[in-house]
């Protein structure tokens, strides 16, 4: 007989013994559901019963407390306890629904009579202590005759369980022999298979591993060797060659991807490179000029094909205004308001398009744009600016992860570079600038007269010096403390601050002494100016807490290149002029002359 006509015959009869075996199990399998039900069966009587037997009970306890109390409570529950009595049958329904047969039910039924019976005795003794012969109502509920009937009652519940007891069990014994049957034969079944299938098992597997073998041999060789060309033979048998098989293309498809994953780490690697070399340029930026010029020379490179703009926050305008682009974005404004972006309102990246429904931004236009992303640049929680991208087309779903991937990281070391040139103009502002006064300092005086000296120096353009003192400052110590005075120069920076109008600095020395540089400012233009001042300063009335501290006047040197001589010596001429203002008798503007005693006042 040839092997495939023994292979097929094994089939076949292991088919059968499997069905069989499967068909004894099913069979065991309803003979202990039987079990259980008998079981359960029987725990739905005890509970049927138990509640008609307490039905009997509550009646007495309640009419034997009216008797004993007089509470009306333990009459209206009597009451009520009756009034959900239903008749016998009504009552054994439920038992007969459940399965009891009528001889149980004939038992059953008697006691139901019997408590029925109780009823009227129960009954007789409540109208007796109605009508207040308490004497009565308890020989009728406590008497000898009383007690039997409930014992009879009890008795005849007691039969009838027993009579269940005894069909029950000799029900769950028939199930559980039945069970054990079926089982002992599922068994037999299924050792006859294991048997059948170890012998057709030892036929299949000597004619189907050494052919199969051959060929992936020659496969695992090729793996070996790095050559992931090599194709496994597609060998769908569920056994130990089917598994080699299996495994042999798993161990391809590792090395597949792990080509694909060094080529991917070699491009991360590059990335990293360039983010590392823009962090570098980034932290060596001194001012925004430098920083969007690195934005615009990296950006395309890490992201390649997104096409963005770099937004700096102006908080004068409190407007995103644009820094810097690369790669011609076609969408997005120059500049917009904060709120018109998602991203900045929500403060997390946005994407109105893609996958994910959701609302353009308003700096996109009223067309619909291609797919962007909006990333907020944030430092501890306050926006400083803005990340746009748009999505360059035909490109996978996967590519554009990891694109996002380097966008983030992009964001984030922009952003720490942004808020580090915010924290050192900051700073910068801080050692240039007076406290008290809100003017730059005699630090950034220094820097501001020598760059506007060289500037007039070179293109022969005017220049004037205005320097201001204000007069017997002393007295607003002296009189009303140091605060006053502090407010005093408070105000009078405020008059200088809002005297520049057009280019021009204003600067406090120290104490009470301050100066007015107005570069292109020619003689008369100054001497205007400085009359402006000299007005607003004398209609100034500080109050200090609720007290006037009275007139405030102060004392002028004016100078002007080239009027007054080289511009490297303007400083020392304008403060000669406001040495003669004092010793003339303050509150005044004197122009300074070429010659110390031609000094004009003015």
């Amino acid at each position: 007989m040839r092997l495939s006509t023994i292979t097929n015959w094994a089939y076949g009869a292991t088919l059968l013994l499997t069905l069989a075996s499967g068909t004894t199990m099913l069979m065991a399998s309803g003979a202990e559901k039987n079990e259980r039900e008998a079981v359960a069966q029987r725990a739905r009587f005890d509970q049927l019963t138990s509640a008609l037997l307490e039905d009997s009970y509550r009646q007495t306890e309640q009419a034997r407390s009216f008797s004993i109390t007089g509470d009306p409570t333990h009459l209206v529950a009597y009451q009520r306890e009756k009034a959900a009595l239903r008749s016998v049958e009504q009552r054994i329904s439920h038992l007969r629904d459940a399965g009891a047969t009528e001889s149980e039910l004939r038992a059953l039924r008697d006691a139901l009579h019997w408590a029925d019976a109780l009823t009227d005795e129960q009954e007789a003794a409540l109208r007796a202590a109605q009508a207040g012969d308490q004497d009565t109502a308890r020989t009728i509920l406590f008497g000898d005759e009383y007690g039997r009937e409930l014992d009879r009652i009890a008795a005849q519940i007691g039969k009838f369980q027993y009579m269940l007891d005894q069909r029950t069990e000799a029900a769950i014994a028939r199930a559980t022999a039945t069970a054990r049957q079926w089982r002992s034969m599922s068994e037999i079944m299924l050792g006859a298979t294991a048997l059948l299938f170890l012998c057709v098992l030892y036929f299949i597997l000597k004619q189907r591993i050494l052919h199969p073998v051959v060929r992936l041999s020659d496969v695992v060789t090729r793996l070996a060797a790095q050559d992931f060309a090599a194709i496994p033979p597609d060998i769908s048998h569920v056994d130990e060659i089917g598994d080699m098989a299996q495994a042999i293309r798993i161990f391809r498809e590792n090395g597949l991807e792990r080509q694909r994953l060094e080529k991917e780490r070699d491009a991360d690697r590059i990335m990293q490179d360039l983010l590392s070399r823009m962090t570098q340029r980034l932290q060596g930026c001194d001012n925004s000029a430098d920083l969007t010029g690195v934005v615009r020379r990296f950006a395309p490179e890490i992201a390649p094909g997104f096409a963005g703009r770099l937004y700096i926050y102006d908080a004068r305008r409190n407007a995103m205004r644009q820094a810097c682009d690369w790669l011609s974005p076609q969408w997005s404004k120059a500049e917009f308001s904060p709120s018109a972006c998602w991203a900045l309102r929500r403060g997390q990246t946005h994407r109105p398009s893609g996958n994910i429904i959701d609302i353009p931004c308003e700096h996109l236009g009223s067309e619909t744009p291609a797919p962007t992303i909006c990333m907020p640049l944030a430092a501890q929680g306050e926006t400083i600016g803005l990340l746009y991208f748009e999505e360059p087309a035909n490109v996978s779903a996967d590519q554009i992860e990891r694109s996002e991937k380097y966008l983030e990281m992009l964001a984030e070391n922009i952003g720490l570079a942004l808020a580090n040139l915010r924290l050192r103009d900051a700073l910068r502002e801080m050692a240039m600038v007076d406290a008290l006064t809100g003017l730059s300092n005699r630090r950034q005086f220094d820097a501001a007269i020598e760059d506007a000296v060289a500037v007039s120096s070179r293109d022969r353009s005017p220049l004037a010096c205005l320097m201001i003192d204000i007069d017997h400052f002393k007295r607003f110590n002296d009189a009303h403390g140091h605060d006053a005075g502090d407010a005093v120069l408070r105000a009078v920076g405020n008059v200088l601050n809002e005297s520049l109008r057009e280019d021009g600095y204003a600067f406090r020395l120290g104490g009470e002494e301050f100066v007015l540089l107005m570069p292109h400012f020619s003689l008369d233009q100054a001497i205007d100016r400085a009359r402006q001042v000299q007005a607003k300063i004398q209609n100034l009335r500080v109050q200090h807490g609720h007290q006037q501290l009275g007139p405030v006047t102060a004392s002028f040197g004016l100078a002007a290149y080239p009027d007054h001589g080289r511009p490297n010596q303007l400083v020392q001429t304008a403060d000669a002029a406001l040495l003669r203002a004092k010793s003339q008798g303050r509150n005044q503007i004197v122009v300074a002359t070429v010659r110390d005693d031609a000094s004009v006042q003015v």
